[in-house]
């Protein structure tokens, strides 16, 4: 499943050196419905990527590609900073009868721009402001975006390298069984917080991952994540929570920290807010912390409207009868026992697997063989991407709205390139 070098030489020769997934899977992609993806001379690909978690309800749904359309032929506004209009109120009226309320969250919901790092930064300005404090405390592997601000908190050296000046105001933390339980949780965090000597700047928030996806998919234990959430308010930090990728029902319940039974006070959103894979990122954060003057923090395309259209007909259909959560979570324990059994089959390739709902990781003794397996998997018609901070995971990130039938196929491919790079 490979195509000709005349069909990419135009990316090749005029798009920047910085391109990267078209580099593992060298297709040139022309259509896509639900959990897969054709090429320009009729290949088919189940995708286990879903847009890096933008797309959990397929590729153009159906039920949202509808709304766009209608509301795209009634000429509904398509850009309108933050300006008011009919979309923005249906997503806000619907966000908070199917999402906040529900759940008694005490969220306002701020529109920073399109993408998830305008998310971080929003919440890294607003904790800074509120507390008068510049130090933010992160955790190692860390992914928070690619701007100035995130990339401070982001562990990655390659990703931080390009910076190309000092990232400073951010501190890692160990991040749960980082130590590999030798070390009782936050021992050394509570010990610089408290020791005048340590050199700490006492942070204005701690933000973090409940599941690390480009760290390697790192799984915090609820009870690491309530003793962090107790640990910010005896030390008067703000707790952020990057629930950029693992959002939107990723792992099972809509916010990933539902689980651990914990209210941030902080959230980011993105990616799969919108449903569609149109831009739109949420900061949420408690109704007290909202102390940004007008206009303090803007950006142009901070009010897409279509992707307002989008995200609300994604709540309606998937959140409103509390069914996703319970389908989501029975696809993941049918991802959970293939995974089982493919490390009990290849045991002495030394492979381990972890994950929550329908995200996954594979990793193997050899760091190498992930991509290997990646590589193996795109051939016989399966999207998959690495993660981690040497590649060593393989990452399973299929779509939430997957049907059985299709998870199962993905993972025989699955099993059917780990045998074949043994």
């Amino acid at each position: 499943m490979t195509i000709t070098p005349p069909a990419l030489s135009v990316f090749e020769s005029l798009e920047s050196e910085v391109r990267s997934y078209c580099r593992g899977w060298p297709a040139v992609f022309d259509r896509a419905q639900g959990a897969r993806l054709t090429d320009e001379d009729g290949h088919s690909y189940l995708d286990f990527f879903a847009g890096a978690g933008s797309l959990n309800y397929g590729h153009n749904n159906p039920v949202l590609k509808r709304a766009l359309i209608d509301y795209i032929e009634r000429d509904g506004i398509t850009h309108g900073l933050d300006m008011a209009t009919t979309a923005k109120r249906a997503f806000l009226e619907t966000f908070q009868n199917v999402i906040l309320r529900p759940r008694d969250l005490p969220y306002k919901v701020m529109f920073p721009g399109p993408t998830g790092t305008n998310a971080v930064e929003a919440a890294l300005k607003l904790a800074r402001k509120v507390k008068g404090r510049e130090s933010i405390v992160s955790f190692t592997n860390a992914f928070h975006g690619m701007s100035l601000g995130s990339l401070a908190v982001t562990g990655n050296a390659f990703k931080r390298a390009g910076a190309g000046i000092p990232l400073v105001h951010g501190t890692p933390m160990p991040f749960d069984n980082y130590l590999d339980g030798r070390v009782p949780d936050f021992l050394w965090f509570e010990r610089l917080l408290e020791d005048q000597g340590s050199g700490l700047n006492k942070p204005a928030a701690v933000i973090v991952e409940t599941v690390q996806g480009e760290g390697g998919i790192n799984v915090a234990r609820a009870e690491w994540l309530r003793a962090l959430a107790d640990l910010c308010r005896r030390r008067d930090m703000l707790l952020i929570v990057d629930d950029i990728q693992m959002g939107c029902g990723r792992t099972g319940a809509f916010f990933s920290f539902e689980e651990a039974g914990i209210v941030p006070d902080i959230v980011t959103v993105s990616k799969s807010i919108s449903g569609y894979g149109l831009p739109l990122s949420l900061c949420l954060f408690k109704g007290e912390l909202d102390v940004w003057e007008p206009g303090e923090h803007n950006g142009t395309f901070r009010g897409n409207n279509p992707a307002f259209v989008t995200a609300t007909a994604a709540l309606e259909a998937y959140w409103a009868d509390g069914q996703m959560e319970k389908h989501t979570l029975a696809r993941g324990e049918q991802v959970e026992q293939a995974l089982l059994a493919l490390c009990t089959e290849h045991g002495r390739l030394g492979a381990s697997y972890r994950g929550r709902g329908l995200v996954w990781g594979l990793e193997f003794a050899d760091p190498a063989r992930a991509s290997e397996v990646c590589a193996r998997a795109f051939e016989l018609g399966l999207l998959l991407e690495t993660s981690g901070p040497q590649s060593e995971v393989v990452k399973l990130l299929p779509p939430l709205t997957i049907t059985p039938e299709e998870l199962d196929e993905g993972l025989r491919t699955l099993a059917r390139a780990v045998a074949a790079t043994v």
